[in-house]
């Protein structure tokens, strides 16, 4: 290419839009649909890691206030009856339903049945259980994200990459102005998946850890419950 040729293909390429939307308008039909999947899944993703950061908050912030009342002095079967049968927290709901299985285990005379200690901690781990996969759920969106998102931008590249050399091929023309556009568009899916599955593979990693914390909390909450009830039914059999 002599001098003049270049000059021309520089200022062909310089006075090309780049912008994300002009990139986005002038990709084929496939990658555009690889783009707007790209975002739906990193929006989608957000809207997931914010419900749960609020609702890890209001979960904490739930537990604290029924330590609060536990750890009071308050009589059990008196904070039990105030809880009712509609209990609003996950730490309520497990000790609401030790505290039922404590009460019926009870036989009509007043004496424990045998078995009561296994039987009310089957039933706590059983609400802990229930509790852990509530917290949980949807976060495997965030997961899927993070490992699928580059592979989808890849793909993107990939088939933009091979058109603009298909342009090219028809052109018979290797100047800038032919090449430069075709690539950008390329690479703009691959830069979204990035996008999308870096945010998600650091917010799954850190809701993770909060909900793996909120349910050691419940499991520490239950062993000390249980201790409880040991003790009180020792003294009974004693």
């Amino acid at each position: 290419m002599d001098p003049e040729q270049a000059t021309s293909a520089l200022a062909a390429a310089h006075d090309m839009d780049f912008s994300l939307t002009a990139l986005f308008l002038r990709a084929t039909l496939t990658v555009q649909i690889v783009m707007v999947l790209l975002i739906a899944a990193s929006i989608w993703s957000w809207a997931v890691a914010i419900s749960k950061f609020m609702r890890y908050g209001k979960a904490r912030r739930d537990a604290a206030m029924f330590e609060n009342a536990f750890w009071s002095g308050q009589p059990l079967d008196e904070l039990h009856e105030r809880l009712g049968d509609r209990p609003r927290s996950a730490l309520e709901r497990i000790f609401v339903a030790g505290m039922g299985e404590w009460r019926k285990s009870h036989a009509p005379g007043g004496k424990l049945i045998a078995g009561a200690d296994q039987r009310i901690g089957r039933v706590m781990s059983v609400a802990i259980q229930r509790e852990a996969e509530s917290l949980e759920s949807r976060l495997g969106a965030l997961a899927t994200t993070g490992s699928v998102a580059p592979f989808i931008g890849l793909f993107g590249t990939v088939w933009g990459i091979k058109n603009a050399f298909e342009n090219i091929a028809m052109s018979q023309n290797t100047n800038l102005a032919v090449v430069a556009p075709g690539i950008a568009e390329a690479l703009l899916a691959t830069a979204l998946g990035l996008l999308a599955a870096i945010p998600a593979v650091v917010l799954y990693n850190h809701l993770s850890s909060q909900a793996d914390r909120l349910v050691g909390r419940m499991d520490s909450f239950a062993d000390e419950f249980g201790a409880i009830l040991d003790r009180q039914m020792q003294r009974r059999e004693g």
